[in-house]
């Protein structure tokens, strides 16, 4: 195989200092018993105990009372229970109090890895041959829990990346705000996920209104429960109904924070055990501005749930889950634009061959076409994608992860018909990416793994992770790679 390829010596290393401000909280018994002690302080005792925290945490976070405050409000049930009187209360004790139920968590302290890149909305102020860059990446912290970052970086006429250096003060979104639901479709997800004969689903059903938020379905789940005899389908259907009514939000992060100051840390129940592998991709839309959506994995401890990302700018998000038969495995990759008409999205629902399937609505994905299956002996375990596909005027070039003997992961590429995605018109028999002595160390031993790719000055940029701990990327001679892929179809690049 002669195609030139370039490792780079830039490597993304995971960083113990970048911390945000979460909310803490045990139970509602442990919340009252150390309310009633902060409150029990005098109010010089109060001044001074925020005094101090604010010495020490207020240049560590981005307003910091802020922070106090919104996770202060978050007790209010608390201290209703309590018959605490929240106009009686002054701001001292209700920041003091915020400060005792927040914790400093390190996002990256584990991990920094699975990253992905696209071009940046703003290519503003950058030189010839140039392009301004968004780089995403996975992070995890303490607890295996996994959120979504990001850099900001250029790549010069050398495919050279410059990354801008990270802020320091991170932040999590300033608004959040919840879904209204349709109540046919929300019932027709909820058929995919749980059996609907039980108990409690009658009764629901006929206290849903054809459009609810999140607050009144919570009601409706509340009120169910005192009027029926809780069997255990039932326990699980109800928890499944609030589980998914979690997963859709909107989220706003302030103006003044730069990218890689913005955490996307898990929020709904679906992801409280991480958010993994975001597939971003730049999305075209005819004549219209372009919108940015990244597939990725929620993961609630138990259970997985594939969603999707919506961003014009990277400030303002929007999140909601992907419907349908096939939206039940990870890596799912959407294409960069329709195909005759409709979304397009690679997926994996065996967890071993490759499909792709098509869709009206980009939210739900119904049939599947399997579209690859393991051919050479470095993919016989399985074969996945390894980020959104890229046009070229050969084809489709699709970024594929092999895993082989010994479970060693490795990066193939294959190429497939623009106008019909479904058929294979080359695929490489011998992988594109092999980890070396460097890359095999790590929390996950001998993996090479990218969840996408960006095509620069006739290059192929493949940024990608190493056994699951830092990152790195590589540059591939693009005319090289489709001549590989397309000598054995008799076809000329």
């Amino acid at each position: 195989m002669s195609i030139n390829i370039t490792r780079k010596d830039i490597v993304f290393q995971p960083d113990s200092s970048r911390v945000i401000a979460r909310f803490m909280f045990s139970s509602e018994e442990r919340a009252r018993q150390l309310i009633t002690m902060i409150l029990n302080l005098s109010q010089e005792q109060q001044k001074q105990e925020l005094s101090n925290v604010l010495r020490k945490y207020a240049k560590r976070h981005r307003n910091i009372l802020r922070i106090f405050e919104r996770h202060f409000h978050r007790l209010h049930h608390v201290l209703s229970s309590m018959d605490i009187d929240l106009k009686q209360l002054g701001t001292t004790a209700e920041m003091l109090i915020g400060s005792f139920f927040t914790m400093e968590y390190s996002i990256e302290a584990a991990a920094f890895f699975n990253p992905s890149i696209v071009e940046d909305p703003d290519q503003s102020r950058i030189g010839f041959g140039e392009r301004r860059v968004i780089l995403s990446f996975r992070a995890t912290g303490e607890g295996h829990i996994s959120s979504i970052v990001f850099r900001s970086a250029i790549i010069d006429r050398d495919n050279l990346i410059t990354v801008e250096p990270p802020g320091r003060m991170l932040d999590s979104p300033a608004h959040v705000r919840n879904h209204v639901y349709k109540k046919k479709t929300f019932l027709a997800k909820l058929g995919e996920m749980q059996n609907l004969e039980n108990a409690a689903y009658p009764v629901i059903e006929q206290k849903l209104t054809e459009t609810f938020t999140y607050e009144e379905l919570k009601r409706y789940v509340d009120e169910t429960n005192r009027v029926i005899e809780m069997d255990e389908p039932s326990r699980i259907f109800l928890r499944e109904m609030m589980w998914l009514a979690s997963s859709h939000y909107e989220m706003d992060f302030s103006l003044d924070t730069d990218i890689s100051e913005r955490v996307i840390f898990p929020i709904a129940d679906t992801e409280k055990r991480g958010i993994e592998d975001a597939r971003f991709v730049k999305f075209m839309q005819g004549d219209n501005e372009p919108v940015y959506y990244a597939t990725y994995t929620a993961y609630d401890g138990i259970s997985i749930l594939p969603k999707i990302l919506m961003t014009k700018d990277f400030y303002h998000f929007k999140v909601l889950p992907i419907h349908g038969e096939i939206a039940q495995n990870k890596g799912m990759a959407l294409f960069p634009r329709k195909i005759n008409g409709k979304y397009a999205m690679l997926c994996r629902i065996d967890g071993v061959n490759n499909y792709i399937a098509f869709s009206d609505n980009i939210s739900v994905w119904r049939q599947a076409t399997m579209i690859q299956s393991p051919k050479f002996p470095w993919e016989f375990v399985q074969i996945g994608n390894c980020g959104s596909p890229l046009e070229t005027e050969a084809g489709w070039l699709v970024l594929t992860h092999g895993v082989g003997p010994m479970r060693e992961y490795v990066l193939g590429a294959s190429l497939f018909e623009l106008d019909n995605p479904e058929k294979e018109i080359g695929r490489l028999s011998q992988p594109l990416l092999i980890p070396n002595r460097k890359e095999r160390e790590g929390y996950v031993p001998n993996v090479v793994y990218s969840c996408g790719a960006l095509i620069h000055n006739e290059s192929l940029i493949i940024p990608y992770a190493m056994s699951d701990y830092a990152s790195t990327y590589v540059v591939v001679d693009l005319k090289d790679l489709l001549k590989e892929l397309t000598q054995n179809a008799g076809l000329s690049v």
